[in-house]
């Protein structure tokens, strides 16, 4: 470490491998997410031919339609037939043929009485001499005359009557009554509907026909086919409907009257074959090709099987569907991770390039997160898949988007937080808010609901020491979640009661899935990544176990030594803003190498027994180095974990043992001697915590010579021995600043003051009547004087244990 706080830089090569691994972890998570954004990049099926052999099987991958040629044909063919033959009728007919009826009648009874009148006119006396001369001749002049009027009669009645018909209406003198009669008969036929072909129309009466009035253009759609006559049946029919009307009349009147019924009645339907035409033309247009769904997941091909006819249509159509749905799919899933790489880029540049992320700036921390948000990927991209087939397929109506409350995402924010702190949780939920919202629909509230949700998971776990709180923060969660997802309800306007319940209950179970998932995850992601939580630094914060149990029976004074020294790194650390849990474990452990050969070490050597004293330097050296070797041994044996191994291995750096150097010096000459074979081979501490250790193992062991340790010589202890270390570059790669080692003097200082303070020495009472003194109460303070008198010299009482230990 430098004067101002500065990192020493890596080596040329390692720095490029370095940048290498952060691009190459940067692609491999874009194309992740491209490729689950959009899975048509990277795969790509086989075409088939009719005829060839599936190698797998095929199923849908996605909903289509294909067309039922024979279904079509079908279809068409049935809307053909349902199209009604359309009949027009004419109504304007019968109004012509009363019209006829009565000008005719009319128009010749007038012509009949101007003759009568014209004859009225001569005088009767050449009238009565005429009669009798002309009678016989006058009789047939006067027949032909009025004859004369038939065929205007005929024409302005349409049809031809005989002569005698005509003489007869003569006779009746074209009355008014015969006229009616006529009418009535002809009118009530025609109005009830005569058709030109009734064995053409009689074809249609199960279907019925379209009765169009050509009038006014309605349309009647008419079922009722036999009430229609036919051209002989309404003949058939005028002398039923006129038997009421003539039945008082003479039978030759009768006749006359239906012979001239008869003879005006005309069809007034007729079928219209271009307009049924026509309409059959565009039916046949409106009816589309007959589709039938294959729906996704459903099977086409399966392995073995020879393509035919109808799986090669379907695995066609399939094809195209997909074509049409992925033309723009390259664009887009380049667009989608060029994105999602500025982001990440920008936020590494914000938030790893500050001073205290700098550690994070290793390769396995980038791993680690890289393979997190992938993790994430999967769950959200998961859930999406399951969504989709539950709703399509499930029984129970499940609303599509519910179960995209249920995805564990915030496992992720959990899972960072836990192994890299809080304030790298929070960049990387945004980050998988984002991502999220892309998977799935693109919608704001879904990145709302994923970013808080994210967020808030971290925040309940950032000082996780227990299993436990992982249940806890997952419940937390899952009611959060239930929050949200009821406002994001409100906000969609999609609080019916079947979407609000599944989205509430898929909400809460999201929040707890996180916490398992987190919970299975954390020892797997230790052991992968050389992670140590707090969780595992509790447990191993323990005294009693196996290893510190073995150092305390073994290597007593190591033991204390190391207890002390977990003291002031741990309070140390609370002071700088480092990791105190970690710093005091590591503290704990840092001389569990001691073991192998604890009375090689000065702490643990009884009434100043030296075995050093028989040993040249140089393997006196080694026994020494050795313990950082054999601490790193056993610390892999029992799984303490990369951190507090690291700083088993640095908490000497690369210092040198001055007492047997300066010996081999005195020894064999200062030119013989390599100061290499001296030194411990490091590491230098990388970490603070690292740093802290090798601090308070230096002032830790120092403080026990000091032979009067009054604060000042402790503060003027602690100060000079970190200058050493800081001098002898020993903490230039780690990142603690001069400001730090101020506040670690201090916190040394304090530590140490408590633990040198001196004892106020009381002496024994002479008598029982003493012992109720002021200061015999004070037992847990209370020292016996005798005790520091030679026992060989004491004289014991019986009730006293002899030789306490004493060897």
């Amino acid at each position: 470490m430098t004067s101002n706080g500065k990192h020493k830089k890596l080596p040329v090569s390692a720095q490029e491998i370095q940048k290498s691994a952060k691009w190459l972890i940067l692609g491999a998570v874009a194309i992740v997410f491209a490729s689950l954004l959009y899975p048509s990049l990277l795969i790509k099926e086989k075409n088939y031919n009719l005829g060839d052999i599936s190698g797998k099987d095929i199923k849908a991958s996605l909903d289509f339609f294909i067309e039922d040629h024979a279904a079509t044909l079908k279809s068409r063919k049935q809307a053909v037939d349902q199209v009604l033959t359309v009949y027009d009728y004419d109504p304007r007919i019968s109004q012509k043929l009363l019209v006829k009826i009565r000008n005719a009648f009319s128009e010749t009874r007038k012509k009949t009485e101007q003759a009568k009148d014209r004859k009225s006119a001569i005088p009767n006396e050449i009238q009565a001499s005429r009669a009798k001369v002309d009678r016989e001749a006058m009789a047939p002049a006067q027949k032909g005359g009025l004859l004369t009027y038939k065929d205007p009669f005929e024409t302005h009645l349409g049809v031809s009557i005989s002569e005698g018909a005509f003489n007869l209406l003569i006779k009746e003198q074209f009355s008014t009554y015969i006229a009616n009669t006529i009418s009535s008969i002809v009118d009530e036929i025609q109005t009830n509907g005569i058709v030109a072909n009734k064995e053409v129309l009689l074809k249609e009466l199960e279907r019925g026909i379209i009765l169009r009035d050509v009038s006014d253009k309605t349309e009647t759609a008419i079922l009722s086919l036999r009430q229609y006559h036919g051209p002989d049946q309404a003949k058939t029919m005028v002398r039923i409907v006129g038997e009421p009307l003539v039945k008082n009349l003479n039978y030759n009147l009768v006749n006359l009257i239906v012979d001239i019924a008869q003879r005006m009645l005309q069809p007034n339907i007729t079928l219209n074959r271009n307009e049924t035409e026509e309409r059959k033309k565009k039916t046949l247009k409106t009816i589309k090709p007959v589709m039938y769904q294959i729906k996704a997941g459903e099977m086409i091909l399966r392995e073995g099987e020879r393509v035919n006819q109808v799986q090669l249509l379907k695995l066609q159509s399939m094809r195209e569907k997909e074509q049409t749905q992925e033309k723009n799919i390259p664009f887009s899933g380049i667009g989608a991770a060029l994105l999602l790489s500025i982001f990440l880029i920008c936020s590494y540049t914000i938030y790893l390039n500050q001073p205290h992320y700098a550690e994070l700036k290793q390769s396995r921390h980038l791993l680690f997160m890289g393979l997190t948000l992938i993790m994430v990927f999967f769950f959200v991209k998961m859930a999406s898949v399951i969504s989709t087939g539950l709703s399509l397929r499930s029984i129970i109506n499940i609303p599509e988007g519910a179960i995209i409350y249920a995805a564990p995402v915030a496992a992720g924010a959990m899972l960072i937080c836990l192994f890299l702190g809080f304030r790298i949780a929070v960049p990387f939920s945004l980050a998988t808010a984002i991502c999220a919202a892309l998977l799935l629909d693109h919608q704001l509230e879904t990145f709302l609901f994923f970013s808080i949700n994210n967020s808030m998971a971290a925040y309940w776990i950032t000082h996780c020491r227990e299993r436990t709180l992982f249940i806890k923060a997952g419940a937390k969660l899952g009611l959060l979640n239930m929050v949200i997802v009821s406002f994001i309800c409100i906000y969609t306007s999609a609080y019916g009661w079947n979407n609000l319940t599944w989205s509430l209950s898929f909400a809460f179970l999201g929040g707890v899935t996180s916490a398992f998932v987190v919970l299975g995850l954390a020892p797997l992601v230790e052991l992968v990544f050389r992670y140590t939580t707090d969780i595992t630094l509790m447990e191993l914060s323990n005294l009693d176990r196996p290893i510190l149990r073995r150092l305390m029976l073994e290597a007593p004074g190591t033991y204390h030594h190391s207890v002390v020294v977990g003291s002031l790194v741990e309070a140390a650390a609370t002071e700088i803003g480092a990791k105190p849990l970690l710093a005091k474990v590591c503290g704990y452990y840092h001389d569990i190498g001691k073991v192998k050969k604890p009375l090689y070490f000065i702490e643990n050597q009884i009434a100043g027994h030296n075995k050093h004293d028989k040993l040249a330097p140089s393997m006196s050296s080694l026994i020494l180095i050795a313990h950082v070797k054999d601490g790193v041994e056993i610390a892999k044996k029992h799984k303490l974990g990369q951190s507090i191994i690291d700083t088993i291995q640095q908490h000497h750096g690369t210092s040198l043992i001055h007492y047997f150097y300066e010996k081999a010096k005195q020894l064999r000459g200062e030119d013989t001697v390599k100061i290499e074979d001296f030194s411990y081979h490091g590491p230098k501490p990388q970490t603070k915590e690292a740093g802290l250790v090798m601090l308070a193992d230096v002032v830790e062991a120092a403080s026990r010579t000091l032979d009067n340790p009054t604060p000042a010589r402790i503060q003027g202890m602690v100060q000079h021995l970190i200058n050493k270390v800081f001098s002898d570059g020993q903490l230039d790669n780690c990142e603690l600043t001069l400001k730090d080692l101020h506040s670690i003097a201090k916190s040394f200082n304090k530590i140490l003051y408590g633990i040198h303070h001196h004892r106020i020495e009381y002496t024994e009472s002479p008598s029982k009547e003493d012992g109720k003194s002021k200061n015999a109460g004070t037992d847990r303070q209370s020292t016996i004087k005798s005790a520091h008198k030679d026992p060989t010299h004491s004289k014991e009482s019986p009730s006293r244990l002899k030789r306490l230990g004493l060897s």
